[in-house]
């Protein structure tokens, strides 16, 4: 017998014995229905236009139940206008309207067309689930046409009639809209982004307001995510690296118009301190234009210059705060010869390629000028201050984590911190040596203090000193190199400075038997179980694959981001994983003058079909299931009353 207390508590919700015997009809009703469609996308880095489409189009399955749907019926070219019209509906109505094209006519067999995509991509829902993805306001007129008998005559005049209706009161284009956006809503059940939102591409900020508009979505944080969640609660650290990785790759927009960041005070300062200085060791990359704020790339370099210096300068005071992090060979400031121009890194002494640093007091090279401070707070400020950053911010932490078991696969950004001989390498954490699910848990705990804890309190001060480890330290889960060599590939020619050693994780995870450990650790069956990792672009010019370990393992990669497309030769992977299989969708790079269909191959093909009562949410159904059986059985034995008119307490104790 469950807990009275409790089953009195569910007797709110289900105040009687039908009601509650009609609650265990439908779940195990819904057990039975096939398990809705998975996407996996990593790696975004600010590239919206590229995401949105993918997201709208569903990697091109859309475009497949299209072509399943209509292929022997419409030509080509209406296929590929109609699956236009559901990415993009406003875009495409309104031109319509402007060419004169948007005939009643039109809209009456673009209408159908839409309802039986609907019916196509709806099946395996309950009624009720797709009634609430629905538009309220035409949530009825929609319900009715997707259910129509066509075998019967008088419901074919009844649907006809409500179509005309629906066009004759001049609400065609609204009610076409909800159709493309219910489309969109049913084809993607659950959104997985295994990390890295932000940097390099030029909004990421677009595609967080994308995201909060979707309907299931988790989200395993990366080291550029950590990075900005970093910034967004004041280390000074994750604010100069935000803001020199935007700066290097002319991302002005995400910062200025996007989250309102003020960066007048550093332009104003990188101007006047570097004024002769051409700072060529940092002009930025130019992968995309601003559209806002246009700055010109002599003062952009001299930003970026001014912010380096100053991020040097803070992250040689965590690595002194913390000499459990293990990183005192990283104190390059410290490491340089001013009067000859060189730097000893490892032993070994280089010249340096620039030269010029007028706020260095070589006897104190890690102290920030008066300036540098004033700079740095005011910048500091502007991170904690902005409303739309905070709220992202948020949405990053009830919904993100470090990693994610979710039908009976593992989620994760980077790697599982691992030695040379396939145990986990183990980080000190406040004077315990933990690895493997141990120090992933730990550091989400400490990711979560740095956020949470009160401002003055000694443990967020040190949970936020770590989440500038997490980025580029080498025992960090979310970055997964022994060291990042950005001082060096500014300031040393020789390019054999400037490898960053991967974990032997990447090497070892290509086994199977890595894999199966690492899923054990987890608490993860071994079979029909996955691994789905990102960080690390696939070269599929080269020949890689995603798929490796034998099937266990993917990695998906595949350079969505612009600045790794000439080294993938792709843009990107979307893992798809649905009842009947595992897929992987290629993307080429966008181009929104051309169809952009990615090439979709099965990877896995499920032993059999894959319904809900197999997944996690059936594991939640039959629980519930339980606990409404335990209620049915409290209501016929009388321990709780059944509720016969409706009340405020949904439930009558015996007395």
């Amino acid at each position: 017998m469950r807990d009275l207390a409790y089953l009195k508590l569910l007797a709110r919700e289900y105040p009687s014995l039908k009601a509650a015997s009609s609650e265990i009809i439908n779940l195990m009703a819904i057990c039975q229905l096939p398990k809705g469609t998975e996407y996996f996308f990593s790696d975004l880095h600010g590239e919206y236009r590229a995401f949105i489409h993918l997201l709208r189009s569903a990697s091109g399955i859309i475009r497949e139940k299209i072509r399943d749907t209509f292929g022997h019926i419409i030509p080509e070219d209406e296929q590929v206008a109609l699956a236009n019209l559901i990415y993009y509906p406003d875009k495409n109505l309104a031109q319509m309207a402007q060419e004169k094209r948007n005939t009643e006519d039109w809209k009456r067999i673009t209408i159908y067309r839409l309802v039986q995509i609907c019916k196509e991509v709806s099946s395996k829902y309950t009624r009720s689930k797709v009634r609430k993805k629905m538009p309220a306001e035409f949530a009825y007129v929609i319900d009715e046409l997707l259910h129509v008998d066509y075998n019967d005559d008088n419901k074919r005049v009844y649907y006809e009639e409500i179509v005309c209706s629906v066009i004759k009161t001049h609400v065609g284009d609204e009610f076409i809209i909800a159709l493309c956006e219910l489309i969109q809503n049913l084809t993607i059940d659950n959104l997985h982004i295994i990390g890295d939102i932000f940097d390099r591409g030029p909004r990421a900020d677009i595609i967080m307001e994308e995201l909060m508009q979707f309907h299931d979505v988790d989200i395993q944080w990366g080291n550029h995510d950590i990075s900005w969640m970093g910034a967004a609660i004041g280390n000074e650290a994750c604010v100069c690296n935000v803001l020199r990785i935007a700066i290097s790759y002319n991302c002005f927009d995400v910062l200025e118009d996007g989250y309102g960041i003020n960066l007048r005070p550093l332009s104003m300062f990188a101007a006047r301190v570097y004024r002769d200085d051409p700072c060529s060791r940092f002009t930025p990359k130019i992968l995309d234009e601003n559209i806002y704020d246009v700055v010109d790339p002599g003062l952009v370099a001299k930003m970026h210059k001014a912010i380096a210096v100053i991020q040097f300068k803070v992250e040689g005071q965590i690595i002194k705060r913390h000499p459990e992090y293990e990183m005192e060979g990283r104190l390059l400031l410290e490491a340089v010869d001013y009067e000859k121009g060189i730097v000893t890194v490892e032993g070994k002494e280089y010249p340096m390629l620039d030269k010029n640093f007028p706020t260095i007091d070589p006897k104190e090279p890690l102290k920030l000028s008066e300036e540098e401070q004033d700079l740095l707070y005011t910048l500091t400020l502007s991170f904690k201050h902005s409303n739309l950053l905070q709220k992202h911010i948020r949405y990053m932490y009830s919904n993100g984590a470090l990693y994610k078991c979710y039908n009976g696969n593992l989620l994760y950004h980077g790697c599982i911190p691992m030695k040379e001989d396939g145990s986990f390498e183990k980080m000190n954490c406040n004077g315990k040596m933990l690895g493997g699910k141990e120090l992933m848990d730990y550091i989400a705990e400490e990711v979560h203090k740095a956020y949470f804890l009160k401002e003055r309190d000694q443990e967020k001060a040190d949970a936020r000193d770590l989440m500038w480890y997490l980025w580029c330290g080498a025992k960090s889960p979310v970055f997964g190199k022994e060291k990042m060599t950005t001082f060096e590939n500014y300031f040393i020619e020789d390019r054999a400075t400037h490898k960053e050693r991967m974990n032997p994780y990447y090497q070892l995870s290509q086994q199977e038997e890595i894999c199966d450990k690492i899923l054990k650790e987890f608490g993860l069956s071994t079979d029909g179980t996955h691994i789905i990792n990102g960080h690390v672009p696939v070269k599929i010019k080269d020949g890689e694959t995603p798929v490796k370990a034998n099937g266990k393992l993917f990695i998906i990669d595949g350079g969505l981001s612009k600045a790794y497309q000439k080294h993938t030769g792709i843009a990107g992977y979307t893992l798809i994983y649905n009842s009947h299989h595992l897929a992987l969708a290629e993307h080429m790079p966008f181009d929104p003058t051309k169809e952009n269909t990615p090439r979709v191959s099965i990877v896995e093909k499920m032993k059999k079909r894959v319904m809900v009562e197999d997944t996690d949410k059936g594991v939640e159904l039959r629980e519930r299931i339980d606990d409404l059986k335990a209620l049915v059985k409290a209501y016929r034995q009388g321990d709780i009353r059944e509720q016969n008119k409706v009340g405020n307490s949904g439930f009558v104790t015996k007395i």
